[in-house]
Order: C-alpha cells, then structure tokens, then sequence
C-alpha cells in the first residue's frame, strides 16, 4: 500500500522549534567574537554616510542591574537598525571611572588612612575591575560594540584632555572661583553635583522664632514709621521667622520680606508680632493665641529695620526679597546666605557676608557662639532649648517633608558655603568667536532650541532645568579625581597669568603617567623662581565634568566617531545630568550643544508600578533572565515596551513575551523549513510568472518593510513589535501560510505554483529576518545561518532586503486594495465555519462546503478567482449565489457529503475516479502523475 504521506512537499529545517536560547546564545557570541564581527561590519560599512550614537558612560561600581540592560539594548537596537539603514554606526562603549562612590569603596575595604597615591592606584585597579565584568554582561544581552577598545574616563589621553577641556572653558571666560552655599554631604567631605542628590522624606524640627525690634527708649520707636501708629512702650515687638533647619540660625544675617506683600502689626499676649497678612491666622492659630491687628505696611517699608539676633550678641536687619512666598511659615525669611542659595543671592545684593560657620566635618567651629564644637543636627535641640527658655520660640513641631539626600550615603546633606570653583551660567563668553558675549545660559537655550527629542516632553524638562540651574561647582575635594590643574598666588588667590599653557603642559604629563603626574609634580618644574608664590590646587573635578566632555575627549579623538554626535540616549535622570552636564560643556567650548538629538528612557518597575527594591524583594536582574530564558526575551521586553514612560517587567510580563517569541519563532520556523530544497538561483521564478496572491503577499511585505523601518527611524520600538509580531500571527499564520500549506505540500516540487510560492517565501523571509535583526539578534542570525548558508555571513554585514518588482505604483495599489478586500470577505466566512465547527457539524475546515449569497461587487470578485476560491476559503467545495439586496447577503455551511482525499485532504466527489489509486482525489493524481494542476490566483 502507498505510504503517500511521503508524496508530499513536508516542511523540513535544522532551525529547532524550541529556542533554548539560554544554551545556544553563548555559542553564538562566540563565534561573533572568533570571526570579528564588529570589525567586518566595519569594514563593510566604510564609506558610508556616519551616524553616531555617542554612548553615555555607566559608571564603573557594581554590576549592571535591569536599568543597564535597557539603556544598553536600546541602543544596540539603533545601532542595528541603523547599519541595516545603510549607515556606518559605530559604537564606543565608556566607562565613567573616577569619582566618590569608586573612592567610598576603597574607603570601606582599606579604611580612610592610606596614603592618597595608594588610594589613587587602588581606585584604579578597581574600576578596570569593574569595567570587564560589566562589559560581560553587556556582551551577553547581544550588544554589537568596539568592546576591545572602549573609552575609559580614566584613560591617560582621557584625563590629560579633561584638563584641555577644562582650560578651554576657562579661556572663553565660563569659570571663576567664589564662596557661595554648596551641596555639602558630611560623609563624603565634597561638595556634591545636583545630579548627586536625591530628594527623600525626612523628619525635621520646625519652629517660629522671635526676633525682637532694637529699640532705644530715648528715641521714637522705629515701627511707628512704617506703620504710622503710635507703638505700646509697654511691649516688646518681633519679627516671627518660620524654619525646618534650626542649626543654621548662627549663620543668620538678616530677616528677608517680600517688598510687595502687606504685613501686620498684631497685639498679642506674647508680644507685638510682625506677621504677613495672608498667614496671620494661620499663625495665630499654630501659636494657640489671639491678637489684635494694630496697622498695616508693605514689606518695603520695614527694609533696614535692626533687630536682635535671637542668642547672638549682635544685631541683623530686614531686607527685600521677591523669592519670598505665602505658601508656608509666617512670609517673613530667615537669611543666611551661607547655607542657602536664595539667601546667598539676595546677600549678594545687600553685602551680607557668606562664611560658613560649619566645617567639611558638620560640625559648627568652636568660637560659634552657643554651639561651637557641636554636630549640625545635635545643634538643633541646643538651638531649640535656649531659644525656649529666652522665650524666642512661638512654636515647635516635628515634620516630615522632602529634604536633599546624597545618593551614595543615602543620608542628608547641608548647603555650606565654601570656597569653590565654578561655571558660570551668566557668564559672558570672552574667547575670540562669534559666540563672544554670549552668556552659557544663552547659549545653552539656543542649543535646547536647536535639538530634537524623542519624545517630545524632554525638551519642556531640560529647557526648565536650563533656564532655573545656579552655576555649576565643578571643584571637589577629593583624590580620585581629574585634578584641577591650576597654580594659584598664595596671596592674591589668583590663577597664574600663563595657566593656559601650564595646563597644557601638565596635561602632557598626564598623558604619559596619568593624574598621578600632577599630584607628584613639583612647583619648580614649570614655575622655576615663581614657585614661592604659588601653590598647586588639590581639587579635584566633579566626575560629571568627566563624563560631560567626552564629546571632547572621545568624539574629537576617536577617528571611527564625528562631533557632533547625531543622538545621545539614557533614562529620564540624565537631564539633570549627563545631558545637561554635556550641554553646558559643549556650549562653554564650542558655542553648541554636543548632540542633534536626545532621546530619554524611563525607569523600570515592577508589575504593580512600584520601585524596584531588594528590601521588597521585587528585584529582577538581568542577568536571571538571560540565563533561564534568554538575551532575545530580554531584548523583546524592552522593544515592547513603550519607553517613553515607565518600563514594567515581572514574570507574568515576560511569560508573555515568551509567547510572543514563540509565536515569532514559529513563524520563522515555517518560513526557513518551506525554503529548504529552493535555491534563489535556480528555481525563483520572474515575478510576473507568480500566482496573484503570491504577488500581493509580496507587495503587502514592501508596506510592513517601508513602515517598520520608518518606525526604527523615529525610535518606536514598541510599535515595531507590534507591527511584525500582528504581521506573523495575522497576516501570515492567519491568512497567507495557512492558504499556502496546500500548495507547498501537494503540489509538485518543482510545479510553478510551488516554485511561485517559494519564490515570495524567499523575499518575505529576508525582509522579515532583517526587520527583526535588531531586536532579536540572536534568533535572526540563527535564522540567516539557514536562509544564506554562506559561512561567515551575517545578517548584520547586509541592509534592509531590497523586495523585487515589477508592477507600477497603481497597479499594486490596486493588487493590494483587491485582496484586502477579499482578505475582509474571507473574515467572514472564517466566522460561520467557527460557527459550525462548535456547532459540532465539521471538523476542519477542509470538511465544510460552502455557499456565499453576495451582491453584484463581492459576486464578480469572488468570482474572479475561480476554482482557486476555495483554497483561499479552505474548503473543499465555494459554491456563489448573487443576490440583490445586501440584507440577504448569507454564508451558508453544510458537511461535504464525499470522502477525503488520504493526500490532501480534502473532501471531493472524484475520489477513486482512479482503481490504482482508490483513495485520491483527482488533483492529487494530476500533481503526482500528471501534468500537475493549474493555479492562476491561489
């Protein structure tokens, strides 16, 4: 007996159902790695045109965590997609290496003792440690890269062009030293960056003091003025001050009112208050008292008025202020221009003096009255004790509000004034271009103007920040650090009148021995006899001044990159960081920002939204997921995932997107295993020689193609994913393959309508392979190992496929409007065989005859496609009927009354029309032993 399962055309690949991508993925990046990938993508991409992602520098502590991973993909994907583009894309990985939280390290294993030097070459050693294990893991998600020549910021020609950085920006006028207040965090002893802090709850004492009026008895009382009453002698009068940081009234030096808003002199048992108007109730009520307002005057009037400091010795005035606002407390502002930028600005205006009574440790200096010697929060209940028993204090509460944190120590910082080095924002540049005169605040804006974002909302972020940021402080004090490499007068404290070429000279040091250069280097060396007078500065820069200038550093430098770099990607943190500490680097040396685009991520989260925290236990590393599922469902949970906002992962989440993968795969499978025995060289037939179908399916794949890779150009991943996962389980599992299997299967091998078939197969795999190389590597270079078979071929070494035709622009129109629309016809009869196979009445689809009722239009379109209609349909009998009214358009479904065909399957009344072959149908007969039958359209 005929075993005719072995007639048929059966699917056959080496391209295994299940991925187990976990085991298979590190064999493949070793191959990439044996054969030098990158290197041959970079020798097939010369010439080019250049597109440069410039790579923002991880920072070189810890292993990478889920947040790495997505920055990383995302940018491996553009990269990909980019080269599949037609462009040359290199990509330099960088490191971020020096800086606080590399030195707290050391710090911690070695203790705070050691000699700087020492501390410098184990901070070294450390984080080249750091690098090469976050480099194999990034290596493991997939990510194409100049992995054997990365960009470290510790690199000697790194550091020593920090230093010419740093000394172009101080030709063109941007940098001066001052003493104003500074993020101070106690634990470190630095000055911190605003990129450094963290906003967390804290729980603070708030409290409403008095300070009384000076007042001569001899002389007119200096109310009756401004509020143009006669004043009780009786009474003593206060100004009321509201604070949550009771330690820095030792630094007061003045009370600041708003010279626009009406202020109250009020009667009370506790005295004559000054309190504004808009919050006197609210004031009186907090106190538990009741008061009589006695006259009122605007804030200008009181300006100059002295008052008693509440337990110092000396005597304070009243000043004006706009930054003074009714939101909270009593509208009337203590002012220590030491320890808060708004008071250091207003103190400028007034001579107020800045010095900070605290030291680098937190602690106040012993000759601080009331509180010398103590720590900056033991000093608060001195503060508020003494202030009680003087009767100053109206009131005292705890409260809980958002205070600065160090992101390193977690615990919170002081804003101490202290002498340091900064970029001004409204300083003018003074260097010999046509930027002269502009200030870096200008320059930044016209630069946020000039850039494009993806997505939009990040331009509104970094414009705010741009436009309300104090200037930087770019001095710290500490070892592991790019050294400001200044010479200052001991005296004068002036910078050396040659320190444009004495930086210059000390960065040539550095780049043969590193910053250790400077920190050994002799005064005499450069300065000769003028050493005497001058000093070497022990500062250091802030690491974001490292990472800022890179576009200085590594895209000037690297000879595979160009400046400026076409887009800069990192998560929604970075505006206030990487990308604002770029731009205003950029702007103070070249007059622009380094960057023609931004495109901003979110942060990840867990399935309910919430922060991912190991004390919730609701971490997920990605280092877990790459080794139990795979770096390609990585890779495909962050392309779905819309990034624009927050990126929600949890195991139910990549269950998901494992199904999604499956689906994908599976399709791939079907695709590769249908094109095992074509060769394109042999047995593609010329386009115009194609079954209609074939030809729409094809013209239908350009559409995809041209909309995804428009996609990968605008950055939406996710809509990608969504676009190629809906064209393989739709349009091609639902409607095209399914149609396809009988022809593949049961026509002859080498029958045009096969040969047809395949010939579109072949097209559509190379485009759908491409389109989803960039996102799932791994499974598209499995999948092009199959579909080239050329050794040491890549998917990546190739662009977007180039899809044949040879019909015009209207008449594929046509073609696609027309199957499109019987695509919606079939839809339909899809539903009624649903119907009638729960109905229990057939069981495949192969079972059923059908009979469509159908107007005029649907009639001659239906009709067109002849007996090739029920191969689209998928039954063994179409049977049309044309009516005249649309309400009784109807599908009707009846079981085949003939017997199955044991090859094809289907149901037919020739069934053993042949004695020989007793259980095949006459197609079958006519493929196998005959001419083989004719399809036109299907």
């Amino acid at each position: 007996m005929t075993d005719y399962k072995k007639t048929l055309n059966l699917p056959d690949t080496p391209f295994p159902m299940r991925g187990d991508l976990a085991k298979r993925e590190p064999g493949m990046l070793k191959a990439w790695h044996e054969k030098q990938l990158y290197e041959k993508i970079r020798a097939t991409c010369h010439g080019r045109p250049k597109f440069i992602l410039h790579d923002g520098p991880p920072y070189a502590n810890g292993d990478i965590h889920i947040g790495h991973a997505v920055n990383k993909i995302l940018k491996d994907i553009i990269i990909k997609s980019k080269t599949l583009a037609g462009f040359d894309a290199p990509y330099v990985p960088g490191w971020d290496c020096h800086g606080l939280p590399i030195e707290h390290q050391i710090e911690k294993k070695y203790g705070k003792r050691l000699p700087a030097e020492q501390v410098r070459e184990l901070c070294r050693t450390f984080a080249q440690e750091q690098v090469e294990r976050q480099k194999a893991d990034f290596i493991r998600l997939g990510v194409l890269a100049d992995w054997e020549h990365p960009y470290l910021t510790m690199n000697y020609q790194t550091e020593a062009d920090i230093i010419r950085a740093l000394g172009k920006i101080y030709e063109n006028g941007y940098l001066y030293q001052g003493q104003k207040p500074v993020n101070w965090c106690i634990d470190c002893g630095s000055a911190l960056a605003e990129a450094e802090v963290d906003y967390e709850n804290k729980t603070s004492p708030a409290i409403d003091v008095g300070f009384a009026v000076v007042h001569d008895p001899a002389a007119t009382h200096p109310l009756a003025k401004p509020f143009a009453i006669s004043i009780p002698e009786n009474k003593t009068a206060f100004v009321v001050i509201w604070t949550t940081t009771p330690w820095t009234l030792p630094a007061n030096q003045a009370v600041c009112v708003h010279p626009d808003f009406d202020y109250e002199l009020v009667n009370t048992q506790r005295g004559l208050l000054i309190l504004a108007a808009g919050l006197k109730q609210a004031c009186l009520t907090r106190y538990q008292i009741s008061g009589e307002t006695l006259a009122t005057c605007k804030g200008h009037d009181l300006e100059h008025l002295q008052l008693h400091h509440p337990f110092d010795a000396r005597t304070v005035s009243i000043i004006c202020g706009k930054h003074v606002t009714l939101e909270a407390g009593t509208g009337l502002v203590h002012t220590a221009p030491a320890h808060g930028l708004d008071d250091y600005f207003i103190g400028q205006q007034y001579g107020l003096a800045s010095d900070s009574p605290v030291n680098g440790e937190g602690k106040f200096i012993d000759t601080t009255p009331l509180v010398g010697g103590l720590f900056v929060w033991k000093a608060n209940d001195v503060i508020i004790d003494a202030l009680s028993a003087s009767q100053h204090l109206l009131y005292v509460e705890k409260i809980e509000h958002s205070y600065p944190h160090c992101w390193r120590h977690k615990t919170p910082i002081i804003f101490r004034s202290t002498p340091q080095w900064f970029i001004g924002m409204n300083a003018l540049h003074s260097g010999d271009s046509s930027k002269k005169g502009a200030s870096l605040r200008e320059l930044a804006k016209k630069a946020v103007d000039a850039t494009t974002f993806f997505p939009a909302w990040g331009r509104a972020r970094l414009e705010a920040m741009i436009k309300n940021r104090p200037d930087w402080c770019i001095s710290r004090q500490r070892n592991w650090g790019v050294p400001m490499t200044f010479f200052i007068h001991k005296e004068t404290q002036t910078l050396h009148p040659r320190t444009p070429a004495l930086l210059e000279a000390v960065a040539c040091e550095v780049e043969k021995q590193g910053i250790e250069a400077w920190f050994k280097l002799e005064t005499t060396t450069l300065l000769g006899k003028e050493a005497d007078h001058y000093h070497k500065l022990s500062d250091t820069l802030d690491v974001w001044f490292d990472s800022g200038t890179t576009h200085a550093t590594v895209l000037k430098n690297d000879s595979q990159l160009s400046h400026p770099a076409d887009l800069y990607l990192e998560g929604s943190d970075q505006h206030r960081g990487w990308f604002q500490s770029s731009l205003l680097t950029g702007c103070a040396m070249d007059g622009r920002a380094p960057y023609h685009a931004l495109l901003t991520h979110g942060f990840v989260v867990d399935g309910q939204g919430h922060k991912m925290s190991k004390s919730k236990g609701n971490v997920i590393a990605p280092q877990k997921i790459v080794d139990t599922l795979g770096a390609d469902i990585l890779r495909l949970w962050v392309a779905s995932t819309d990034y624009s906002g927050e990126l929600f992962i949890s195991d139910e989440i990549l269950k998901r997107i494992v199904e999604t993968y499956r689906r994908i795969r599976n399709t791939l499978r079907f695709l590769l295993a249908n094109l095992a025995d074509f060769s394109p060289k042999t047995d593609s037939l010329p386009m115009e020689n194609w079954l209609e179908i074939d030809q729409y399916m094809l013209a239908h794949t350009q559409e995809l193609q041209n909309h995804v890779t428009a996609l990968y150009q605008r950055y939406e991943f996710h809509q990608i994913v969504h676009t190629l996962h809906n064209f393989c389980s739709e349009d091609l599992g639902g409607f095209y393959l399914d149609i396809l299997k009988d022809r593949l299967y049961t026509t002859a091998a080498q029958s045009k309508a096969r040969r047809s078939a395949q010939s579109a197969l072949y097209h559509i795999t190379h485009s759908l392979v491409r389109l989803f190389a960039p996102i799932l590597s791994f499974t598209a270079e499995e999948a092009w190992e199959q579909l080239a078979a050329v050794p040491d071929d890549s998917v990546f070494l190739h662009t977007w496929h180039r899809l044949p035709s040879h019909q015009s622009t209207e008449e594929v129109s046509k073609l696609i409007s027309r199957w499109n629309r019987l695509r919606q016809l079939r839809s339909h009869v899809q539903k009624k065989l649903e119907e009638a196979r729960t109905q229990g009445l057939i069981g495949s689809s192969l079972a059923a005859n059908i009979t469509i009722c159908t107007t005029a239009e649907n009639y001659t379109l239906l009709s067109s496609l002849g007996e090739d209609l029920r191969f689209v349909m998928i039954t063994s009998e179409v049977h049309l009927q044309e009516i005249s009214s649309e309400s009784d358009e109807n599908i009707l479904v009846t079981a085949s009354p003939h017997a199955k065909c044991e090859r094809c399957w289907h149901y037919r009344k020739d069934i053993g029309s042949d004695v020989n072959h007793p259980t095949l149908c006459s197609r079958c007969l006519s493929n196998l032993y005959g001419a083989g039958e004719q399809r036109h359209h299907a």
